[in-house]
């Protein structure tokens, strides 16, 4: 059987010209030798990290100071933002110590676009995909350190391999983990990816800050407009 553990942590962003915030969402697979073909591999567990993408208001007249203004607190009538840095998402892997233990602190890590989300969510029952990072891609060490994130179709078809490879010849670390995932845990992910992009896209930015009074004149001229509500819920 599986277990899945999962919490959501959130902050508040500060009240700045750049907006930015994050929440961590952790998710923890334990699993017995039954759903391997591979008795003998070790199980990791990973964390789902979110960063919301950075949004600042663009205001009409900059030359007219407002003590009170604040990113989404008084938007311009015409609804106008920009976002200056896409979000992404965290996924940390950490190796096994035992039973139930793990060892956090030599935990790898990948960061996913919302492009490469729409990839995972978008795999078929026997697709795969891959991406490739260098997170000093165009820097002095550009090719020190390679990551490779795969997505791979159990044989047997009953779900997927995360596989993650992290190569580091800054502090001499090759290692490979390799994460087992059913086709039900693969859906929680999916929908998962779907209810934060909002957040990574910056959306949520100018849903909170539509004027009250705007929302009832749209909802009074078409009643069976039910947006703001789904948004609310």
């Amino acid at each position: 059987m599986s277990h899945l553990q999962l919490q959501l942590h959130s902050q508040a962003p500060p009240p700045s010209l750049f907006s930015s915030s994050r929440s961590s969402l952790k998710l923890f697979t334990n699993k017995n030798n039954s759903f391997s073909p591979t008795n003998s591999l070790p199980f990791k567990p990973f964390t789902i990290r979110c960063r919301h993408s950075d949004v600042f208001e663009t205001r009409t007249n900059v030359s007219s100071p407002n003590p009170n203004s604040s990113v989404g607190a008084l938007p311009p009538r015409s609804g106008a933002y920009k976002i200056t840095k896409d979000g992404y998402l965290l996924l940390q892997f950490a190796p096994s110590l035992g039973p139930r233990q793990y060892d956090w602190n030599s935990k790898q890590i990948f960061s996913l676009s919302v492009a490469e989300m729409g990839s995972v969510i978008s795999l078929g029952g026997r697709e795969s995909c891959e991406f490739f990072h260098d997170p000093f891609m165009g820097k002095s060490d550009e090719g020190k350190v390679r990551k490779v994130f795969k997505v791979e179709p159990l044989p047997d078809g009953s779900g997927y391999f995360f596989n993650l490879n992290v190569q580091n010849k800054i502090i001499n670390v090759d290692e490979t983990i390799n994460l087992p995932i059913s086709k039900a845990e693969l859906a929680v992910l999916r929908s998962i990816f779907k209810y934060i992009m909002p957040y990574l896209l910056g959306w949520h930015t100018f849903a909170n800050s539509i004027n009250p009074e705007y929302s009832a004149v749209a909802n009074n001229a078409n009643p069976t407009y039910g947006g703001d509500y789904e948004w609310n819920r």
